[in-house]
Parts: C-alpha cells; sequence; structure tokens
C-alpha cells in the first residue's frame, strides 16, 4: 500500500500520542490488525482529533470500518442501511442514539479515506452530501410512521396523502457538502388540509411539529454528540415566518418579496428524496431563480453581498478565512452562480445545483477563458479539499487556517506539502487566480469609476461649464445640449429608484465611450433612442452598465448604421449578443443556421405556440444583427451578406413547415400516402430564389405538393388537397402574425401559378401543366431566378427538371424581345422613381432591374442552345456561364457583374444607413450609362438578327 506521506514525518508530539492512543486501544479490546492497518491507524491518529475520539469511544466497529475503508462503495446504500436500523426504534431517544452513531461510522470512514488519498474530491463530497440527504430522508418516513398512530396522515381536500418536501440548500443542495457543515433546509407541504387520525390538525400544523420533531432528531446535543446542526433561517419570512409552508404561500412570497440573496441561495436548492410533487415545486420557483432574459441585475446584488461579508471578516478580524476571504471559496461560488442568474433562464444547461458541471458548461459555451476555467476549477478543488481536511482535524466547522504549528504541520502534511510554508504559498496563488476572475466577472464599481472624471456629477446636474467638462473627457462640446434635452425627459419618465440609480451609473459610462467620435452628436442622439427603450425594463439598463465591451460595441454598431440602432431600439433582447465582442462578429456557416435554430427551438415546448413564434423571430433578428455587425466592419463581403441572409430564411422556412406539419397532422393526420415524407415543397423566386437576399426584404414563395386524391388518417379527416391548402395557410400564419418581436417575413404569394386568383398550393402536375401551357413570359423570367428551398430530394429533382424543361423551350426572338421590353416599360412606367435630380438604384435605366432583364432574357432567348444557362439561379453565375457560351464578351460580363455587386453593395449601405435607394443624380453609379447602352445593343442586335 502507498500511503500519502510516511508517519515519521509527523511532529514527534503527533507521533508519540498516536502511539500512545492505539496501544490504549490494543489493550483494551485486542484486536488483530495486519501491518498495513497498524500504519493507517497510527497515520489517522496523528492527523485528526476526531478519529481518535471516536475510535476511543465507538471501538466496536473498528473491524467493519477497516473493511470499509478498503471497500467503500461508490454509491453506499446510506438510506436502506438507516431504514432498517430506525425500523427497530420505538422512540425518539432510540432513534437518536442509531443516527448519531451511524453518522459517527460513516464519517470516520469519509475523513480516512481522504486523509489516506483513497478518495478523490468528488468522492468526498458526494458521499458527505448523500449522507446527510440519506438521514434526512430516512427521518422524515420514521417520524411519518411514528406519528400516524397519534395523528394520521395529512390529506388534501380529495384525500391524497400530502408529503413533506425537503428542500436542501447550499453546499447539501448542491451536492458539495464538507466534512462539518450546517445543513440548511426549507420545509414545504403542496396542499392545504387536515390530518385524518384521532388527533386532527391542519396540515400546516402537522408538518411543523414533523419539521420541529426532524431538526431535533438531527441537532440535539446528548451523549452521543449530534448529527447536523440545522439552519433553517432561508425559509420565506426566514426566523419570523412559519417552519412549514404550502406550495401556495410559497409561490406568493417568492413573486411579492423574494430578493436577489434569496434567488442566488435558490440556484442551489434541490429536493432530498423524491416525490410526486417534485416537478410541480421546480416549476413553481424557476420563474423567480431564472429571468426569460439575461439579468445583470445579480452582479450588483452579489456584489453588495460579497461587500457585507468582507465587512464582517474585517469586524470580527477574521485572517486565513479560506471560504469568506479574497479568492476563497465564496467568490468561486459567486463567479459560478452569477453566470447562473444571468444566462440560466436562457441556458437550461446552467441550472444545475452543483458548481463543478455548471463550470464546465459555462468554459464549453466560451463564458470562460481555459485560463479563467483552469483557475476556478484548480483552485476550487484545492480549497474544498483543505477545508474538508481542516474540518476533518477535529469535526469542527470552521474554514480558518490554524495557529498552532502541530494543526499546521499535519494539515500540509495530509494536502502533500513538507512544511506549512509551502501551502501557504500554494494556496495563495490558487488564490490570487480566483480572485482575478472574480473581480473580472463582478468587480467593483469603485473600479469603473476612476476615469469617469466630472462626468457623473455632469449627467447628474448639467451645468453651464458643461462644454469644458466634455472637452477636458475628449468629448464633443456639441453634446452639451443633447445631454441637457435628455436629462430633462429622462427626468420626466417614471422609471422606479433602481432604474433610475442605474440610469445615472450608466449615462457617464456611454458618455465616455463617445470620446474620439466622429459626428459624436449623431451617435449619441442613436444610442439615446436605444437607451430610451429600455428605460423602464431596469434589467438591459444593468446589463449596459455591468458590461463595459456591451456598450463600446453599443457605441460601435450605433456609429456604424442608423438601421442596427433601430433595431436595438426596437427589440432589445439584441442587446444580450453585444455582450462578448468575439462572438458578435461571427457568422455561422451555411448549414449552421438550421442547426442552430434547431437548438435554439430545443428550449421551447412543442405545445407552446406562441413562445416558438417567437423565438423564431427573436433567432432571425439576432442572427441579422451578427451578419449586420460583419457587413459594416468589413468581415462579409456584400456576396456572402446576401448569402447569409439567404441561408437564414431558408433555416426559418424549414422551421416553420415543420411546425405547422406537426399542428396540422395533430389534429386531421397524415395525408394518405405520405408515412414519412411530407409531400410538400417551398419554391423560392426573386431574390431569395437567386441567393440575393437583403435587410428587409420579403419573400417570394410558391408552394407545391405531389399527393394524389385520398384522405388524412386521423381522428378528424380531410382530403388531401383540403390539408396541404390548410397547411399553406398555416405556414402564411406563422410568417405574417405579429408578435411582440414583429413578424417573421413578409411573403409574396403572386408568382403562384394564376396568380392572385390561383389555389394556394398547387399539386407539381398541375404547376408542370402550367409553366409550359399557359404561364406568360414574364413568370418564365421569375422562373430563371427560382429554386426550390425546401422539399423532399424526388420533388427538388421534379421542381429542377421542369424548370430546365421550361427554360430551354425555343422562343421566337422578336416575339421574346417585344414582351421582355415591353414587361420592362410597363415595370418603368410604375416603379422607377427617378427624376432629373434623382436616381433609382433598383428601377431606373442601366440600373439593377435593367441587369436581371438583360440575363433574363438571354436564358429564355438561348437556354434551348445552351444547357449551363439553367443551371444556376443567380443572376452573377448566369452572367458568369452566358460569358463562358460566347453570348457576351468579357467586357461587357464584367461590366453587368461588377454594377449589379457595385448596386447591391450600395443597397445594403444604404438600408443600414436608413435610407432610400433612390439617390441624388450625381451619385448615380458612373456604369449605369453603359449598362444602358448594353440594354439597347443586346436589343438591338437581335432585333437585326430577327430581320
Amino acid at each position: 500500500m502507498s500511503l500519502p506521506f510516511a508517519f515519521d514525518n509527523l511532529p514527534a508530539s503527533l507521533g508519540l500520542r498516536a502511539t500512545e492512543l492505539l496501544q490504549q486501544r490494543m489493550d483494551s479490546e485486542p484486536y488483530p490488525l495486519t501491518d498495513t492497518q497498524q500504519q493507517q491507524l497510527l497515520l489517522l491518529l496523528g492527523c485528526s482529533d476526531f478519529i481518535g475520539h471516536r475510535l476511543k469511544w465507538d471501538a466496536n466497529w473498528l473491524a467493519q470500518v477497516l473493511e470499509q475503508l478498503e471497500q467503500h462503495l461508490r454509491h453506499p446504500a446510506y438510506q436502506q442501511t438507516l431504514q432498517q436500523l430506525l425500523s427497530e426504534c420505538d422512540t425518539e431517544l432510540d432513534a437518536k442514539r442509531v443516527l448519531r452513531q451511524f453518522r459517527h461510522q460513516q464519517m470516520w470512514v469519509i475523513a480516512a479515506r481522504d486523509i489516506l488519498g483513497k478518495a478523490p474530491l468528488e468522492e468526498s463530497l458526494a458521499h458527505l452530501s448523500n449522507l446527510a440527504e440519506a438521514m434526512i430522508v430516512a427521518c422524515r418516513q420514521w417520524l411519518r410512521d411514528f406519528l400516524a398512530p397519534k395523528y394520521g396522515l395529512p390529506r388534501n381536500k380529495e384525500g391524497v396523502e400530502q408529503p413533506l418536501l425537503i428542500l436542501g440548500m447550499g453546499k447539501l443542495g448542491g451536492g458539495e457538502l464538507n466534512f462539518s457543515s450546517d445543513i440548511d433546509l426549507i420545509f414545504t407541504y403542496p396542499e392545504h388540509g387536515y390530518t385524518d387520525g384521532d388527533r386532527q390538525l391542519d396540515n400546516q400544523q402537522y408538518f411543523i411539529r414533523l419539521g420541529q420533531k426532524l431538526i431535533g432528531l438531527l441537532a440535539d446535543v446528548d451523549a452521543n454528540g449530534f448529527c447536523y446542526r440545522v439552519d433553517m433561517r432561508l425559509r420565506p419570512f426566514g426566523e419570523a415566518g412559519p417552519l412549514a409552508v404550502s406550495f401556495d404561500s410559497m409561490e406568493d412570497y417568492y413573486q411579492e418579496q423574494g430578493r436577489e440573496w434569496e434567488r442566488y441561495a435558490m440556484v442551489k436548492a434541490r429536493l432530498m428524496g423524491r416525490s410526486d410533487y417534485d416537478d410541480a415545486l421546480y416549476q413553481l420557483l424557476r420563474p423567480f431563480i431564472y429571468r426569460r432574459y439575461l439579468d445583470f441585475s445579480a452582479i450588483d446584488a452579489l456584489r453588495r453581498m460579497k461587500g457585507l461579508i468582507e465587512s464582517q471578516l474585517r469586524r470580527r478580524a477574521l485572517s486565513n478565512n479560506i471560504k469568506l476571504g479574497r479568492g476563497g471559496i465564496r467568490e468561486v461560488e459567486f463567479v459560478v452562480q452569477t453566470h447562473q442568474l444571468i444566462r440560466g433562464g436562457r441556458h437550461p444547461a446552467i441550472r444545475r445545483q452543483s458548481l463543478m458541471p455548471v463550470l464546465a458548461e459555462l468554459k464549453r459555451s466560451n463564458h470562460f477563458t481555459g485560463r479563467e476555467h483552469h483557475s476556478l476549477l484548480e483552485g476550487y478543488r484545492f480549497l474544498r479539499r483543505l477545508e474538508n481536511l481542516l474540518q476533518a482535524l477535529n469535526d469542527q466547522q470552521t474554514q480558518t487556517l490554524p495557529d498552532g504549528s502541530e494543526d499546521q504541520a499535519r494539515l500540509a502534511l495530509m494536502m502533500g506539502f513538507s512544511h506549512f510554508d509551502e501551502l501557504s504559498k500554494t494556496l495563495t496563488s490558487y488564490m490570487d487566480g480566483i480572485h482575478e476572475v472574480f473581480k473580472n466577472t463582478i468587480g467593483t464599481a469603485e473600479e469603473e469609476d476612476q476615469d469617469l472624471g466630472e462626468l457623473p456629477a455632469l449627467w447628474q446636474h448639467p451645468m453651464p461649464e458643461m462644454e469644458s467638462i466634455l472637452k477636458a473627457q475628449g468629448l464633443s462640446t456639441e453634446l452639451a445640449e443633447p445631454i441637457s434635452h435628455l436629462k430633462n425627459e429622462f427626468g420626466r419618465r417614471s422609471i422606479g429608484p433602481r432604474g433610475r440609480d442605474t440610469l445615472d451609473k450608466l449615462m457617464p459610462r456611454l458618455l465616455q465611450e463617445l470620446a474620439g467620435q466622429r459626428n459624436a452628436k449623431l451617435v449619441f442622439e442613436r444610442v439615446a433612442s436605444v437607451v430610451a427603450t429600455i428605460l423602464t425594463r431596469t434589467t438591459y439598463l444593468e446589463l449596459l452598465q455591468e458590461n463595459p465591451a456591451a456598450r463600446q460595441q453599443l457605441v460601435r454598431l450605433c456609429a456604424a448604421s442608423p438601421w442596427i440602432a433601430q433595431q436595438l431600439a426596437q427589440y432589445p433582447i439584441l442587446l444580450d449578443e453585444l455582450i462578448d465582442p468575439m462572438q458578435l462578429y461571427q457568422v455561422l456557416p451555411e448549414d449552421g443556421y438550421a442547426a442552430g435554430l434547431r437548438e435554439f427551438l430545443m428550449r421551447i415546448p412543442e405545445e407552446d405556440l406562441e413562445q416558438q413564434m417567437e423565438a423564431l423571430r427573436q433567432f432571425k433578428q439576432i442572427s441579422q444583427l451578427h451578419i449586420a455587425a460583419a457587413d459594416v466592419t468589413g468581415v462579409l463581403p456584400v456576396m456572402k451578406v446576401s448569402d447569409h441572409l439567404s441561408w437564414l430564411a431558408e433555416a426559418i422556412i424549414e422551421q416553420v413547415v415543420a411546425l405547422a406539419w406537426q399542428q396540422l397532422t395533430l389534429r386531421h393526420g397524415r395525408p394518405s400516402g405520405m408515412t414519412e415524407n411530407m409531400g410538400f415543397a417551398v419554391v423560392a423566386y426573386g431574390k431569395l430564389g437567386g441567393l440575393e437576399l437583403g435587410y428587409g426584404s420579403d419573400l417570394d414563395l410558391v408552394f407545391l405538393h405531389r399527393a394524389d386524391s385520398g384522405v388524412t388518417d386521423g381522428d378528424k379527416s380531410i382530403d388531401n388537397s383540403h390539408f396541404y391548402l390548410k397547411l399553406a395557410q398555416r405556414v402564411l400564419h406563422l410568417f405574417s402574425t405579429r408578435t411582440l418581436s414583429g413578424i417573421l417575413y413578409e411573403v409574396d404569394m403572386r408568382l403562384r401559378p394564376s396568380g392572385s386568383s390561383g389555389l394556394l398550393v398547387s399539386h407539381i402536375d398541375r404547376y408542370q401543366e402550367y409553366q409550359q401551357g399557359e404561364a406568360w413570359t414574364w413568370e418564365h423570367q421569375a422562373l430563371s431566378r427560382a429554386r426550390m428551398v425546401y422539399g423532399e430530394p424526388e420533388m427538388v429533382k421534379r421542381f429542377n427538371r421542369i424548370r430546365r424543361e421550361v427554360l430551354a423551350k425555343p422562343r421566337q426572338a422578336d416575339t421574346l424581345k417585344q414582351e421582355v421590353s415591353d414587361m420592362r416599360q410597363k415595370m418603368r412606367d410604375h416603379l422607377d422613381k427617378s427624376s432629373d435630380t434623382q436616381f433609382d438604384l433598383k428601377q431606373g435605366h442601366g440600373g439593377m432591374t435593367d441587369i436581371e432583364f438583360i440575363t433574363q432574357y438571354l436564358v429564355l432567348a438561348h437556354g434551348h442552345q445552351h444547357a449551363a444557362l439553367l443551371k444556376w439561379s443567380d443572376n452573377v453565375r448566369i452572367i458568369e456561364q452566358l460569358l463562358a457560351v460566347g453570348l457576351l464578351t468579357a467586357e461587357q460580363a464584367d461590366l453587368l457583374v461588377s454594377t449589379y455587386i457595385d448596386i447591391r453593395d450600395n443597397s445594403h449601405r444604404l438600408v443600414l444607413a436608413d435610407r432610400s435607394t433612390v439617390i441624388e443624380a450625381q451619385y448615380r453609379p458612373p456604369a449605369c450609362e453603359s449598362i444602358a447602352l448594353l440594354w439597347q445593343q443586346i436589343f438591338d442586335k437581335d432585333h437585326r438578327k430577327g430581320e
């Protein structure tokens, strides 16, 4: 066997004492020990007074604990053994004796395995927590049976038995109990009612009595000591409140009076044992603990709690405290639980009571760097092991390092150090690392205020010397008037004391971010419009106040784009995306939007349609913000911007169809013949069809199905065609319904067969017939820009074949030219907003639509000769194919492509700048004149060929 250190390393006084204790034990009751067992016992007796005391007091179970020492199970059957032992107890005195003896025996084994290095930290914490939980649950069950002859069982109005639910808080709730910890409990029960025994009590009286007796079984001190100190102060209303409350009372309390520190405590709340009411209680508590938004109010609350703890340390002259001190265990807990309170509402994976798994998940989701995670995890593990060994010295609840040289020596040796100075040096390093992360996460308001100068005073009380103060802070003096105006406007708004305090802290910080900004007045007005929108939503004010990175990105994006500023003002949830600049400017890969949206929707219950619709809109807005941020900073070129906006729309279409299908099939069943596939497809025309979607573009869609005649297989069956009509209607409803986050997309269905008078969804056979025999030339032009964006592979193949066949039909050149020219002129007459002083980038002569008509005309005129022209639906690649087959010269193709991209780029920029695409005539791109000439050249040349 390998011991963690040699017995000879102990100070001589401890070694002598250990030898004497072992000799006394063997003299009083000889027990054959192997050499290994003797060495183990000497080491344990030298290191822990608790082990020596229990060995002297409870010598009769030495053989049993030595066996457990070597065979300790991963999940010991504490509760089963306890219930068996308690079943033989007839009185509370008997039960107390059994509980204490069992507790001491198991604690002896846990401490011994820890000291001897046989148990990793996770095992020790888990066993300590499991032991406490088993004792609580066994006591509750024994007391239920013990009280039943006198009071009967508690029941609700329907006669259903009501259980006492016990919430374990703190380290017990987290499954991380230390060696000599208090246990923090809260008692609750589902419903009011009465017991059914001879001496009837109402349920609250009964559960209070049961709770008092349970506390006594665990906490009363007698000749056998005690099991646990029990702290009930975390219950509603604290010591002034009843010992046990109903679910309704608990819900009322936390909704109306729950405080921030109680939210912090509830993060760790875990039910002891199991009952049929567990889910109901967790559902009741979750809205209080976890907000549906990112909640940065937690930071200031925890900062205040930390300040109170530090003042207590100073007042009580406590030093060397590894729990409450600088960089101690509490700071790790604060950091992790801060993230849980902030993000838990939107990140279910971190709604866990145990600290280390949450820490791992926060690293996985990039809320901690690798270095921060290492500092917190390794520091926490070191401190928790040190805490356990410190308390195992004499089973005392302490986190203060010992002053005595003997205790210092054995603590150092148990931790693997030769001397206490080495332990202290390593401990300081770990605590410094923890405190650094703590400061970065929670910080102090004083640290951030150092560079603000007189800006706080200026915001609080606008003064005559504002311009000189602004100038001294590197800010434009133009800001003086809008600051005064905004201060007066905000002063008239009712936002409550917490909101007012947060606003007064935030505004100087936002002003500071404007230092050195060009057009500072304009940017300030955009930023102010965002702040004005969130003025009564204090949590968003706190988000900006507590996050320098979020403030910086807000100012940067508002400076770059009024469209982004409007989006942020209209949908404040987007402010959450500003927290991490590394993530803000990252866009998803092509297949990332569909996967990301599926993951985004996973947190919404399937039956909650309203929240699913809201989530679809939020995902769109969040994704568009990332794309726009990458756009305005040059991370994405214009061609890629359109690609990403198109991929996003396709992902949303997929989920909208799936959601509509799920709703209809639940009601009507599946159409006949559709056992696996839907038999439904979505064809995109226009900008989405051409992968050229812009910000705010609508979707030109056509719906198809392939079902034969028949009916659905549900209880409320309908014929197949009616089912697909309802499916199309449901899809449009999901797109167009206005929720808190607006509509999803405007959808234009006028390109379907027969236009507005046609069916909302067509059978693909009928679609083929229409395209081949009834469609107008302009509809074939539109078809050149169409592609199927949703549908099973067979329907995609079928559509592509139809499209190729239609576009490849030979056409009479003169007739085609005339029809395309007439349609272009008709559009120009109705849509072109150009004038002598203005130019319409889209509809003007030589603008975007002229380029699109040129490519469409050439595809229809020559598609029967060149199959390569029928492959793509986007203009740029069509033009490249026209060059490849010799229908355009290199100069013409380059002119068309460069001008088209330039106009699209300008259009994106104008949208982001919240400006019209009708620009001053003097800024008309010079190449547009060449495009207008090329239009005439191509059509005139084709006309001569026809002659």
